[in-house]
């Protein structure tokens, strides 16, 4: 099969592999769709994200869905020719922290698309069983690969306590922003206001869950008194902004990444008994997720902007740079 190697920042290349053979516990899943995340870009345009640092080429890629095509010894046969979204981590099951439901902390993880694992810019992955999820009909391969940033949304909701009445700022409309928007919608919120520099994608927000867009380059956000904040940029600026319209008893979610170290406004957070926290991709969201977009409450479709093939992978990660550009998704098989 085909894939689509990492080889050193800025430099892709279509290699030539073996189709993985799945371990008894796991399924082969066909690609049909892999979105492409910003920690994709990051990778190809610096090599690195934090402590995470290529010393080897690897394939890139963790927001996918596919078919199942070949099944391990300890899988249901019957699960080939199921359409599944992929949740793209391997967990120990064993360590402390996936004992105790936080799986996503598992020292041990194995996830997609980090330096010495490979991910779904290829023609077929293997998954463990359960964490290949079942796919309506009524949702596309497309939005199915999109069904993981969208964890991200929910993990991030769930951890803000967002509720019905819920007052929530989001800084950055970009598909991050746009999703967690949508969903703190669909959790209840009855405000919902974006921040974003771009005239475009505040409008675009505006369609899909925000309920107020603001160019914080002309208006200040300190007054707005919210019950959560979530920062989809990781600039210093905005998340020290976003931190100052917080209300007493609020919390913020740090889920952009951008710069390591940002400064914070310690007596706002200690006076009003802020809680702060950041969030580590996701643990039990898939079928919230799939319900969510089943029900028509988040509408991932809308966000496809732009379709590669995957001999155009390179092109795919320099699309986000495109005016008007949301979410590019590569189409591994066609």
């Amino acid at each position: 099969m085909k894939a689509s190697f990492l080889v050193e920042p800025g430099v892709i290349e279509i290699r030539d592999i073996e189709v993985p053979t799945p371990d008894d516990d796991q399924v082969l899943v066909k690609v049909a769709a892999v979105g492409v995340c910003g920690s994709d870009v990051h990778f190809y345009a610096h090599g690195n994200i934090g402590t995470m640092i290529m010393s080897e080429p690897f394939v890139l890629g963790h927001e996918l869905s596919g078919t199942i095509t070949a099944v391990g010894k300890d899988v249901d046969p019957g699960r080939v020719g199921k359409r599944v979204a992929v949740e793209p981590q391997r967990p120990c099951r064993t360590c402390k922290e996936c004992k105790a439901g936080r799986y996503n902390l598992c020292p041990s993880i194995i996830f997609y698309a980090v330096p010495h694992v490979n991910g779904a810019f290829t023609e077929y992955v293997t998954i463990q069983n359960d964490f290949a999820f079942d796919l309506p009909d009524s949702i596309s391969f497309e939005a199915g690969a999109l069904l993981e940033p969208l964890s991200v949304a929910i993990w991030s909701c769930q951890r803000a306590e967002i509720s019905i009445g819920s007052r929530v700022l989001i800084a950055g409309a970009g598909p991050i922003g746009v999703i967690v928007a949508q969903t703190a919608r669909a959790f209840g919120a009855t405000e919902i206001i974006i921040t974003d520099t771009v005239e475009s994608r505040r409008n675009f927000a505006l369609k899909h869950g925000a309920t107020r867009a603001i160019d914080p380059t002309k208006e200040s956000v300190h007054d707005l008194d919210v019950d959560v904040f979530i920062d989809a940029t990781g600039v210093s600026r905005a998340v020290y902004d976003g931190v100052k319209a917080v209300g007493p008893n609020g919390r913020v979610i740090l889920v952009g990444m951008g710069d390591d170290d940002v400064l914070l406004p310690v007596d706002h957070i200690q006076s009003r008994e802020i809680w702060v926290s950041g969030i580590f991709r996701y643990t039990n969201t898939w079928p919230t997720a799939i319900e969510l977009v089943a029900s028509g409450k988040v509408d991932l479709d809308s966000l496809v902007t732009h379709r590669f093939s995957l001999d155009q992978v390179e092109e795919a990660l320099q699309a986000p740079k495109l005016p008007g550009a949301m979410k590019p998704v590569v189409l591994p098989n066609g």
